[in-house]
């Protein structure tokens, strides 16, 4: 089974449980991925996703997707596979390989704010706001004049933020639109509204019933400490 597919950030919007309860959902559209070339060694599948003009496409590309078959995709990527005995190519895989309760780690490109200063992209405290600092936002020392007369490498320092690659792991599903090919996925994740996004199964959490209550572990109490509290005239 694909463990993933590439999809489109909608936006944000609440879900309601069963028991009333409120949360906040990012709606993905989740496919529908063509299958490209199915790789054996190691098993993973090669997915394309947005249909394309061929003439968007270079010639080379055009030859590749008329040797398979397919018309042209905008987005092309290998995702990994359990076992592709049950794929062929052409074929289009939809949001049914995800279910409510199932966790996943989503990969998206963060919004691009350009060149920032160094409280917005750090979170630098500032300097003196009153007395004629005239040091409110500016950068302060970054390093030693004589010794070691170089700034080291790291330092945080003005420059371009956001417009990078980043994934939020172990998100949960909370419901499956099959017909629209639609996720709610629980909490923010990264990119823009109609933005790319790479859905997989999260490495680090299992599927886990919506219904499905924690258990509750009682907490051992320290005799020591109650002792101390009926000596104090406060276990009455």
């Amino acid at each position: 089974m694909i463990r993933g597919l590439i999809g489109k950030k909608l936006g944000m919007t609440q879900h309601f449980n069963k028991e009333g309860n409120v949360f906040p959902v990012t709606v993905v559209e989740a496919g529908p991925c063509t299958i490209l070339e199915i790789l054996e060694s190691p098993l993973r599948i090669k997915l394309g996703y947005a249909p394309l003009k061929e003439s968007k496409v270079s010639k080379p590309q055009q030859g590749y997707f008329k040797k398979i078959g397919v018309s042209p995709m905008k987005i092309v990527k290998e995702m990994e596979s359990s076992d592709n005995k049950d794929y062929k190519v052409g074929q289009e895989i939809k949001a049914e390989i995800f279910r409510p309760g199932d966790f996943v780690d989503v990969t998206g490109t963060s919004i691009g704010k350009g060149f920032q200063g160094g409280m917005k992209r750090w979170g630098w405290s500032g300097g003196p706001a009153t007395h004629g600092s005239m040091h409110h936002r500016r950068v302060g020392s970054i390093s030693s004049s004589e010794d070691p007369s170089r700034v080291f490498r790291g330092r945080h320092m003005p420059g371009h933020m956001g417009a990078v690659t980043r994934t939020v792991q172990s998100l949960r599903v909370m419901d499956v639109d099959l017909e629209q090919n639609i996720l709610l996925i629980k909490g923010a994740i990264p990119g823009y509204k109609n933005g790319v996004v790479v859905i997989n199964l999260a490495l680090k959490k299992k599927f886990r019933e919506l219904d499905e209550q924690k258990p509750v572990v009682e907490q051992k109490k320290n005799p020591m400490k109650q002792s101390k509290a009926k000596a104090a005239g406060k276990g009455k």
